[in-house]
Protein backbone atom coordinates (compact mmCIF):
# COMPACT_ATOMS: atom_id res chain seq x y z
CA UNK A 1 0.00 0.00 0.00
CA UNK A 2 1.63 3.09 -0.69
CA UNK A 3 1.08 6.67 0.73
CA UNK A 4 1.17 10.00 -0.57
CA UNK A 5 4.33 11.89 0.77
CA UNK A 6 3.86 15.66 0.27
CA UNK A 7 7.30 17.16 -0.88
CA UNK A 8 8.13 20.90 1.12
CA UNK A 9 10.01 23.10 -1.58
CA UNK A 10 11.73 26.58 -0.68
CA UNK A 11 9.26 29.01 -1.40
CA UNK A 12 9.72 30.83 -4.85
CA UNK A 13 10.84 34.76 -4.87
CA UNK A 14 8.24 37.05 -6.20
CA UNK A 15 8.18 40.12 -7.61
CA UNK A 16 7.48 43.40 -5.54
CA UNK A 17 3.75 43.58 -5.84
CA UNK A 18 2.83 40.15 -6.45
CA UNK A 19 0.52 38.44 -3.76
CA UNK A 20 1.56 34.71 -2.26
CA UNK A 21 -1.43 33.94 -3.68
CA UNK A 22 -0.77 34.61 -7.73
CA UNK A 23 0.39 31.91 -9.24
CA UNK A 24 4.03 31.36 -9.63
CA UNK A 25 4.29 29.83 -13.24
CA UNK A 26 2.32 28.99 -16.76
CA UNK A 27 3.79 26.42 -18.61
CA UNK A 28 6.41 26.02 -17.56
CA UNK A 29 7.26 30.36 -17.85
CA UNK A 30 7.53 32.11 -14.81
CA UNK A 31 5.80 35.13 -14.48
CA UNK A 32 9.06 37.13 -13.83
CA UNK A 33 10.21 35.31 -17.59
CA UNK A 34 6.71 36.67 -19.00
CA UNK A 35 7.23 40.46 -18.03
CA UNK A 36 10.56 40.43 -19.26
CA UNK A 37 10.36 38.72 -22.45
CA UNK A 38 7.02 41.21 -23.11
CA UNK A 39 9.39 44.30 -22.35
CA UNK A 40 11.81 43.04 -24.52
CA UNK A 41 9.73 42.62 -27.36
CA UNK A 42 8.05 46.14 -26.81
CA UNK A 43 11.81 47.76 -26.73
CA UNK A 44 12.52 45.86 -29.94
CA UNK A 45 9.28 47.24 -31.79
CA UNK A 46 10.17 50.98 -31.02
CA UNK A 47 13.32 50.81 -32.14
CA UNK A 48 11.74 49.19 -35.11
CA UNK A 49 9.25 51.82 -35.87
CA UNK A 50 12.24 54.76 -34.99
CA UNK A 51 14.30 53.38 -37.78
CA UNK A 52 11.61 53.44 -40.27
CA UNK A 53 10.84 57.00 -39.08
CA UNK A 54 14.49 58.13 -40.17
CA UNK A 55 15.24 56.20 -43.04
CA UNK A 56 11.85 55.42 -45.22
CA UNK A 57 12.18 56.76 -48.46
CA UNK A 58 10.89 60.20 -49.01
CA UNK A 59 9.24 61.13 -52.31
CA UNK A 60 9.89 64.73 -53.97
CA UNK A 61 7.25 66.93 -54.02
CA UNK A 62 4.55 66.63 -56.41
CA UNK A 63 5.38 63.14 -56.76
CA UNK A 64 1.23 62.53 -55.27
CA UNK A 65 3.42 59.81 -52.70
CA UNK A 66 3.00 60.92 -49.31
CA UNK A 67 5.75 62.50 -47.52
CA UNK A 68 8.42 60.95 -44.70
CA UNK A 69 8.04 63.81 -42.55
CA UNK A 70 5.83 64.91 -39.66
CA UNK A 71 3.64 66.72 -41.42
CA UNK A 72 2.93 64.16 -44.45
CA UNK A 73 3.50 60.36 -43.76
CA UNK A 74 3.18 59.97 -40.29
CA UNK A 75 1.15 62.60 -39.69
CA UNK A 76 -2.43 62.36 -39.07
CA UNK A 77 -4.04 65.15 -41.58
CA UNK A 78 -2.74 64.36 -45.25
CA UNK A 79 -0.69 66.17 -47.79
CA UNK A 80 -2.35 68.40 -50.20
CA UNK A 81 -1.48 65.51 -52.86
CA UNK A 82 -3.33 63.13 -50.71
CA UNK A 83 -6.62 65.37 -49.91
CA UNK A 84 -7.23 64.75 -53.99
CA UNK A 85 -5.63 64.48 -56.98
CA UNK A 86 -6.41 66.93 -59.85
CA UNK A 87 -8.61 65.85 -62.55
CA UNK A 88 -5.32 65.93 -64.84
CA UNK A 89 -1.77 66.34 -63.68
CA UNK A 90 -0.15 65.99 -67.42
CA UNK A 91 1.49 69.18 -69.08
CA UNK A 92 3.82 72.06 -68.98
CA UNK A 93 4.33 72.06 -64.83
CA UNK A 94 4.92 75.08 -63.08
CA UNK A 95 8.28 75.46 -61.35
CA UNK A 96 7.49 77.26 -58.30
CA UNK A 97 11.31 78.02 -57.48
CA UNK A 98 11.42 80.24 -60.77
CA UNK A 99 11.97 83.50 -61.07
CA UNK A 100 10.25 84.32 -64.36
CA UNK A 101 10.45 87.88 -63.85
CA UNK A 102 8.01 90.83 -64.93
CA UNK A 103 8.03 91.30 -68.82
CA UNK A 104 5.42 93.84 -69.23
CA UNK A 105 5.71 95.72 -66.16
CA UNK A 106 6.30 98.80 -68.37
CA UNK A 107 2.55 98.40 -69.87
CA UNK A 108 3.78 97.72 -73.40
CA UNK A 109 2.43 94.64 -74.89
CA UNK A 110 2.69 93.15 -78.22
CA UNK A 111 -0.26 93.29 -80.53
CA UNK A 112 -1.84 90.14 -81.76
CA UNK A 113 -3.69 90.57 -85.09
CA UNK A 114 -4.80 87.58 -87.10
CA UNK A 115 -2.50 85.30 -84.99
CA UNK A 116 -4.55 82.41 -85.37
CA UNK A 117 -4.08 78.47 -87.20
CA UNK A 118 -6.83 76.10 -87.93
CA UNK A 119 -4.60 72.75 -88.11
CA UNK A 120 -3.25 72.72 -85.06
CA UNK A 121 -2.36 74.17 -82.12
CA UNK A 122 0.88 76.70 -81.45
CA UNK A 123 1.93 78.64 -78.76
CA UNK A 124 0.92 82.39 -78.95
CA UNK A 125 -1.92 82.29 -81.40
CA UNK A 126 -5.50 80.80 -80.98
CA UNK A 127 -6.62 77.64 -82.41
CA UNK A 128 -9.99 78.42 -84.15
CA UNK A 129 -12.16 76.21 -85.41
CA UNK A 130 -12.83 76.26 -89.11
CA UNK A 131 -16.65 78.36 -88.60
CA UNK A 132 -14.91 80.98 -86.10
CA UNK A 133 -11.70 81.29 -88.53
CA UNK A 134 -14.20 81.99 -91.53
CA UNK A 135 -15.54 84.91 -89.55
CA UNK A 136 -12.76 86.09 -88.21
CA UNK A 137 -11.72 86.46 -91.86
CA UNK A 138 -15.10 88.25 -93.27
CA UNK A 139 -16.52 90.55 -89.98
CA UNK A 140 -15.92 94.39 -90.02
CA UNK A 141 -16.97 94.73 -86.10
CA UNK A 142 -14.97 95.81 -83.39
CA UNK A 143 -13.00 98.89 -83.37
CA UNK A 144 -11.78 100.04 -86.83
CA UNK A 145 -9.99 103.69 -85.53
CA UNK A 146 -6.14 102.57 -84.04
CA UNK A 147 -5.45 104.56 -80.87
CA UNK A 148 -2.52 106.76 -79.78
CA UNK A 149 -1.63 103.93 -77.02
CA UNK A 150 -0.47 102.14 -80.36
CA UNK A 151 3.20 102.44 -81.47
CA UNK A 152 3.75 104.12 -84.39
CA UNK A 153 4.46 100.95 -86.44
CA UNK A 154 1.23 98.91 -84.67
CA UNK A 155 3.28 95.96 -83.34
CA UNK A 156 2.97 96.84 -79.50
CA UNK A 157 0.53 99.51 -77.81
CA UNK A 158 0.51 100.86 -74.33
CA UNK A 159 -2.15 99.50 -71.97
CA UNK A 160 -1.50 102.41 -69.64
CA UNK A 161 -2.37 105.03 -72.28
CA UNK A 162 -5.57 103.47 -73.47
CA UNK A 163 -8.54 105.08 -73.09
CA UNK A 164 -11.59 103.13 -71.18
CA UNK A 165 -14.93 103.86 -71.35
CA UNK A 166 -16.61 106.36 -68.86
CA UNK A 167 -18.72 105.74 -66.17
CA UNK A 168 -19.82 103.37 -62.78
CA UNK A 169 -22.94 101.78 -63.27
CA UNK A 170 -24.03 99.16 -60.20
CA UNK A 171 -25.80 96.00 -61.54
CA UNK A 172 -28.01 93.07 -59.70
CA UNK A 173 -25.26 90.78 -60.57
CA UNK A 174 -26.47 86.55 -60.16
CA UNK A 175 -23.35 83.59 -60.25
CA UNK A 176 -24.03 80.02 -58.67
CA UNK A 177 -21.47 77.36 -58.90
CA UNK A 178 -22.77 73.52 -57.82
CA UNK A 179 -20.93 70.40 -58.48
CA UNK A 180 -23.06 67.22 -58.56
CA UNK A 181 -20.72 63.56 -59.56
CA UNK A 182 -18.96 64.63 -62.74
CA UNK A 183 -21.16 67.96 -63.60
CA UNK A 184 -20.17 71.28 -62.51
CA UNK A 185 -23.09 73.58 -62.84
CA UNK A 186 -22.36 77.45 -63.34
CA UNK A 187 -25.92 79.56 -63.44
CA UNK A 188 -25.41 83.52 -64.41
CA UNK A 189 -27.29 86.50 -65.42
CA UNK A 190 -23.74 87.65 -67.10
CA UNK A 191 -24.06 91.06 -64.93
CA UNK A 192 -20.80 91.15 -62.43
CA UNK A 193 -21.61 90.72 -59.04
CA UNK A 194 -18.58 92.24 -57.86
CA UNK A 195 -18.14 95.18 -60.24
CA UNK A 196 -19.87 98.32 -62.07
CA UNK A 197 -19.58 98.66 -65.47
CA UNK A 198 -19.47 101.60 -67.91
CA UNK A 199 -22.03 103.15 -69.80
CA UNK A 200 -23.05 101.41 -72.86
CA UNK A 201 -23.85 102.39 -75.60
CA UNK A 202 -20.85 104.79 -75.48
CA UNK A 203 -21.34 108.06 -75.29
CA UNK A 204 -20.79 110.61 -78.02
CA UNK A 205 -18.96 112.78 -75.05
CA UNK A 206 -16.80 109.81 -74.40
CA UNK A 207 -13.52 110.21 -75.77
CA UNK A 208 -13.52 106.40 -75.95
CA UNK A 209 -16.09 106.97 -78.66
CA UNK A 210 -13.72 108.64 -80.94
CA UNK A 211 -11.71 104.86 -81.16
CA UNK A 212 -14.73 102.53 -80.26
CA UNK A 213 -18.38 103.58 -81.05
CA UNK A 214 -20.02 100.15 -79.56
CA UNK A 215 -23.54 101.18 -79.66
CA UNK A 216 -24.74 97.68 -77.79
CA UNK A 217 -26.41 97.90 -74.39
CA UNK A 218 -25.43 95.61 -71.84
CA UNK A 219 -28.65 93.17 -71.21
CA UNK A 220 -29.42 90.94 -68.13
CA UNK A 221 -29.17 87.02 -70.04
CA UNK A 222 -29.75 83.78 -68.60
CA UNK A 223 -27.24 81.53 -68.91
CA UNK A 224 -27.07 77.65 -67.66
CA UNK A 225 -23.22 76.33 -68.04
CA UNK A 226 -23.16 72.71 -67.88
CA UNK A 227 -19.28 71.93 -67.57
CA UNK A 228 -17.18 68.62 -66.77
CA UNK A 229 -15.95 68.73 -63.21
CA UNK A 230 -13.33 66.34 -63.79
CA UNK A 231 -12.32 67.14 -67.11
CA UNK A 232 -9.76 64.42 -68.60
CA UNK A 233 -6.35 66.32 -70.30
CA UNK A 234 -5.50 65.26 -73.99
CA UNK A 235 -2.22 66.00 -75.82
CA UNK A 236 -4.52 66.73 -78.81
CA UNK A 237 -6.29 70.24 -78.53
CA UNK A 238 -9.92 70.93 -79.24
CA UNK A 239 -10.32 74.27 -81.54
CA UNK A 240 -11.92 77.14 -79.47
CA UNK A 241 -14.78 79.67 -80.81
CA UNK A 242 -15.53 82.91 -79.95
CA UNK A 243 -16.44 82.33 -76.53
CA UNK A 244 -13.85 80.35 -74.13
CA UNK A 245 -14.74 80.37 -70.47
CA UNK A 246 -16.91 81.93 -67.63
CA UNK A 247 -15.56 83.87 -64.71
CA UNK A 248 -16.14 84.06 -61.29
CA UNK A 249 -17.23 87.43 -60.89
CA UNK A 250 -20.60 86.08 -63.29
CA UNK A 251 -18.68 87.38 -66.98
CA UNK A 252 -18.91 85.17 -69.67
CA UNK A 253 -14.93 85.35 -71.30
CA UNK A 254 -14.70 85.69 -74.71
CA UNK A 255 -11.66 84.99 -77.03
CA UNK A 256 -8.65 87.14 -77.62
CA UNK A 257 -10.44 88.50 -80.77
CA UNK A 258 -12.96 90.70 -81.89
CA UNK A 259 -15.22 90.44 -83.95
CA UNK A 260 -12.45 91.19 -87.15
CA UNK A 261 -9.76 88.95 -86.19
CA UNK A 262 -8.05 91.91 -84.53
CA UNK A 263 -6.56 91.93 -80.76
CA UNK A 264 -9.61 92.83 -78.98
CA UNK A 265 -7.48 93.94 -75.84
CA UNK A 266 -5.22 96.45 -78.07
CA UNK A 267 -8.02 97.80 -80.38
CA UNK A 268 -11.86 97.82 -78.60
CA UNK A 269 -12.18 100.08 -75.41
CA UNK A 270 -13.33 98.40 -72.67
CA UNK A 271 -14.47 99.72 -69.32
CA UNK A 272 -12.85 99.92 -66.35
CA UNK A 273 -12.79 96.57 -65.34
CA UNK A 274 -11.59 95.85 -68.83
CA UNK A 275 -15.68 94.81 -70.20
CA UNK A 276 -18.39 95.78 -72.68
CA UNK A 277 -21.25 94.23 -74.04
CA UNK A 278 -21.64 92.60 -77.71
CA UNK A 279 -24.30 93.03 -80.35
CA UNK A 280 -27.06 90.58 -77.84
CA UNK A 281 -25.93 92.67 -74.92
CA UNK A 282 -23.85 89.48 -73.74
CA UNK A 283 -21.22 91.74 -70.87
CA UNK A 284 -17.78 89.86 -71.77
CA UNK A 285 -14.14 90.20 -70.89
CA UNK A 286 -11.38 89.53 -73.68
CA UNK A 287 -8.53 90.36 -71.19
CA UNK A 288 -7.33 89.34 -67.61
CA UNK A 289 -10.07 92.23 -65.34
CA UNK A 290 -8.18 94.52 -63.64
CA UNK A 291 -11.30 94.33 -60.96
CA UNK A 292 -10.61 90.50 -59.84
CA UNK A 293 -8.01 91.36 -57.10
CA UNK A 294 -6.51 88.20 -56.74
CA UNK A 295 -4.47 87.02 -59.38
CA UNK A 296 -2.33 84.51 -57.94
CA UNK A 297 -1.43 81.43 -60.08
CA UNK A 298 -3.12 78.98 -57.39
CA UNK A 299 -6.41 81.46 -57.30
CA UNK A 300 -9.32 80.42 -59.63
CA UNK A 301 -10.80 83.21 -61.36
CA UNK A 302 -13.28 80.96 -63.54
CA UNK A 303 -13.65 78.00 -65.71
CA UNK A 304 -12.50 77.49 -69.39
CA UNK A 305 -15.67 75.42 -71.25
CA UNK A 306 -14.23 72.36 -71.04
CA UNK A 307 -14.19 72.38 -67.39
CA UNK A 308 -10.85 72.95 -66.37
CA UNK A 309 -10.02 75.71 -64.22
CA UNK A 310 -8.54 79.47 -65.14
CA UNK A 311 -6.06 81.26 -62.60
CA UNK A 312 -4.22 84.78 -62.42
CA UNK A 313 -0.62 84.79 -63.59
CA UNK A 314 0.73 85.73 -60.43
CA UNK A 315 3.36 83.43 -59.11
CA UNK A 316 5.23 86.04 -56.43
CA UNK A 317 5.95 89.84 -56.74
CA UNK A 318 7.39 90.44 -59.67
CA UNK A 319 7.05 86.65 -61.11
CA UNK A 320 4.80 86.84 -63.21
CA UNK A 321 3.42 84.45 -65.81
CA UNK A 322 3.64 85.43 -69.45
CA UNK A 323 2.38 83.58 -72.89
CA UNK A 324 5.93 82.48 -73.13
CA UNK A 325 5.97 80.65 -69.96
CA UNK A 326 2.82 78.46 -70.93
CA UNK A 327 1.75 75.66 -73.15
CA UNK A 328 0.14 75.93 -76.52
CA UNK A 329 -3.83 76.28 -75.01
CA UNK A 330 -2.14 78.76 -72.52
CA UNK A 331 -2.27 76.64 -69.67
CA UNK A 332 0.16 75.14 -66.87
CA UNK A 333 0.09 72.18 -64.28
CA UNK A 334 0.05 73.55 -60.33
CA UNK A 335 -1.33 73.21 -56.80
CA UNK A 336 -4.75 75.69 -57.28
CA UNK A 337 -7.57 75.84 -54.43
CA UNK A 338 -10.45 74.17 -56.27
CA UNK A 339 -13.88 73.89 -54.39
CA UNK A 340 -12.19 74.55 -51.36
CA UNK A 341 -9.68 71.86 -51.88
CA UNK A 342 -5.97 71.66 -52.78
CA UNK A 343 -5.61 70.03 -56.01
CA UNK A 344 -2.48 69.54 -58.98
CA UNK A 345 -4.32 69.85 -62.00
CA UNK A 346 -3.56 71.24 -65.00
CA UNK A 347 -5.27 74.80 -65.59
CA UNK A 348 -5.21 77.78 -68.34
CA UNK A 349 -3.83 81.32 -66.98
CA UNK A 350 -5.02 84.89 -67.79
CA UNK A 351 -2.15 86.65 -68.58
CA UNK A 352 -1.01 90.48 -69.61
CA UNK A 353 -0.15 89.49 -72.94
CA UNK A 354 -1.91 88.05 -75.96
CA UNK A 355 -3.80 85.56 -76.62
CA UNK A 356 -4.35 86.02 -72.92
CA UNK A 357 -6.60 83.31 -72.15
CA UNK A 358 -7.98 80.28 -73.29
CA UNK A 359 -6.31 79.49 -76.96
CA UNK A 360 -7.35 75.62 -77.34
CA UNK A 361 -8.85 73.64 -75.03
CA UNK A 362 -6.92 70.61 -73.59
CA UNK A 363 -10.42 68.54 -72.90
CA UNK A 364 -13.28 68.53 -75.23
CA UNK A 365 -15.63 71.59 -74.45
CA UNK A 366 -19.04 72.25 -73.67
CA UNK A 367 -21.32 74.26 -76.13
CA UNK A 368 -21.68 77.99 -74.38
CA UNK A 369 -25.12 79.07 -73.68
CA UNK A 370 -24.86 82.77 -74.89
CA UNK A 371 -24.01 84.54 -77.67
CA UNK A 372 -20.47 83.94 -77.72
CA UNK A 373 -19.31 84.35 -81.45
Amino acid sequence: MFRMVKKEHPPIPREPGFSQNDDSRANGVSRVEVIWMSTVAFLLGVIVVLAVMLFWPKSTPGSGEPQGTASGFYSAEPSPTELQQGPATAGLALDVEKDYGDKYSDGILPVGDGRFVTEGAKQGYIYACSQYARNLQTDNGGANVRGPWFSADGTTYDIKKKVSVQGSVNWDGEYTVSVNGNKRTIVSNDLPIDHTTGNFPIQNNDPAHKYDRNPNSIKEQSLTYVLSANPVYSDTPNCIGGQVGVMNTGVALFSAFDAGGRDAGAWETQDNCQGHPQEKGEYHYHTLSSCIKDTSVGTVIGFALDGFPITGPKVGTGNILTTADLDECHGIVSEVLLDGKPVTTYHYVMTEDFPYSVSCYRSAPSQPPGQGR
